[in-house]
C-alpha cells in the first residue's frame, strides 16, 4: 500500500509518499480502507521527533480516518465488512490502510458524509474526556474555549452550545472570530486585540468562567486562573506557547481552582472504549439532529501531507485538514 513516510525527522523533516505494509488485523482489531485521513498538532510534533507514538502503535503518522471496514480480527462484533466508519488510531492513518480497535471505532453519522465524518473522531474524543470526564461540566455553566477556530475548538463550540453552556472563545483575527460566532459562540475574543480575561470578567459581573479548555499553556496558564470563576476548572490539552512559565498559585488557593491536564493518544483502549460509548450516546444523537457539523478547512491529496502540515504550522486553517490517499 502507499503511505506517508518521514524523512530527516526533526525540525526540517521531509513526508513523502512511499511503499509500506498493508497491516493485517489481530484480535479486536478493524482494518480499514480509508477514505480520509486527519490532521493533528500531535503529527507536526511526531515528524519533528518529539513526540513518539505508543509501544506497539505503527510508526506512520495519522491518529484517525474514515472509511469502509475491509476486514476484522477476532472477537470484533460492533461492525461488518463493507460498513463505512470512522476511527481514532494511535498511528497509521497518513496511508491507504489503517488498523483501528474496534473500541475506538464508530458509525458514520446520519447526514455526514464519508469524507467528512474523518473530521469528528479525534476532536470528540477529546473534548469529550477533557470537558465532561475530567473537567465535570455541569448544565449551566460558563465555559472558555482557546483556539477557537482549531479543530478542537470548532467541535467543543458547537458541542457546549448544543448542550447550553454560555461559550465564549478565543481566536486571532476576525475572520476566525466571526466563524466561531456562527458555530454558537456567545462572545469570540480576538486575542490579538483584546484582552480575554477583561472580557469574561466585564460579560459575567466579575464572576468569570466554570471551565477553561486551554490548548496555549505559556503566559496564559497564568491568565486563566485569573479568568476562572470560585470552584473553576482549568483543562491543558497541549503547550503551545510552551510548557514553562512563572506561576503565582495563590488564585489557585483563594478560588479554590483544579488544574488539569490531559492527554488521549496513550490511554487503554478501555478507557477510549468509554469514551467511545459516551461519544455514541450523547454527541452522536446532536450530529445527526445537525446541531454539531464537521468543520472542514481544506482537503489534501495524500501526497500533498508536507503542504497541509505547513497549513496547520502556521494557524491558518478554520476546522480540520483532512487527506485523501
Amino acid at each position: 500500500m502507499k503511505a506517508i513516510a518521514i524523512q530527516n525527522p526533526g525540525p526540517d523533516y521531509a513526508l513523502v509518499l512511499a511503499d509500506a505494509a498493508k497491516p493485517e488485523p489481530g484480535p479486536g482489531d478493524v482494518l480499514i480502507k480509508v477514505a480520509a485521513s486527519g490532521l493533528n498538532r500531535a503529527d507536526l510534533q511526531q515528524a519533528k521527533g518529539l513526540y513518539p507514538p505508543p509501544p506497539g502503535a505503527s510508526p506512520i503518522l495519522g491518529m484517525e480516518v474514515s472509511g469502509t471496514v475491509e476486514a476484522l480480527g477476532d472477537g470484533v462484533s460492533n461492525c461488518e465488512v463493507g460498513d463505512e466508519i470512522c476511527a481514532l488510531l494511535p498511528g497509521g492513518g497518513y496511508a491507504e490502510f489503517a488498523l483501528a480497535h474496534a473500541g475506538s471505532v464508530l458509525p458514520v453519522p446520519k447526514g455526514v458524509s464519508l469524507i467528512e465524518a474523518c473530521a469528528l473522531p479525534e476532536v470528540h474524543f477529546t473534548v469529550w474526556t477533557n470537558l465532561m470526564d475530567a473537567a465535570r461540566l455541569r448544565p449551566g455553566e460558563s465555559v472558555l474555549i482557546h483556539g477557537g477556530s482549531s479543530g478542537i475548538g470548532t467541535a467543543a463550540i458547537q458541542l457546549c452550545a448544543a448542550r447550553g453552556h454560555t461559550v465564549f472563545t478565543t481566536a486571532g483575527t476576525q475572520e476566525k472570530c466571526d466563524a466561531c460566532a456562527a458555530l454558537g459562540a456567545t462572545r469570540a475574543i480576538n486575542y490579538r486585540e483584546e484582552d480575554f480575561v477583561e472580557v469574561v470578567k466585564a460579560a459575567t459581573g466579575g464572576k468569570g468562567i466554570d471551565v477553561i479548555l486551554d490548548m496555549v499553556g505559556g503566559d496564559y496558564i497564568q491568565r486563566n486562573m485569573s479568568a476562572a470563576a470560585v470552584w473553576g476548572r482549568i483543562v491543558n490539552i497541549s503547550y503551545q506557547s510552551g510548557m514553562q512559565a512563572s506561576v503565582n498559585f495563590a488564585p489557585m488557593l483563594m478560588k479554590r481552582l483544579s488544574l488539569l491536564a490531559t492527554t488521549l493518544r496513550a490511554r487503554s483502549n478501555e478507557e477510549k472504549a468509554a469514551i467511545r460509548d459516551a461519544l455514541l450516546r450523547e454527541v452522536w444523537p446532536l450530529i445527526g439532529a445537525g446541531k454539531i457539523k464537521p468543520v472542514l478547512d481544506h482537503v489534501y491529496p495524500l501526497r500533498e501531507a508536507q503542504d497541509a502540515h505547513a497549513r496547520m504550522a502556521e494557524s491558518a486553517h478554520i476546522g480540520k485538514l483532512l487527506l485523501l490517499p
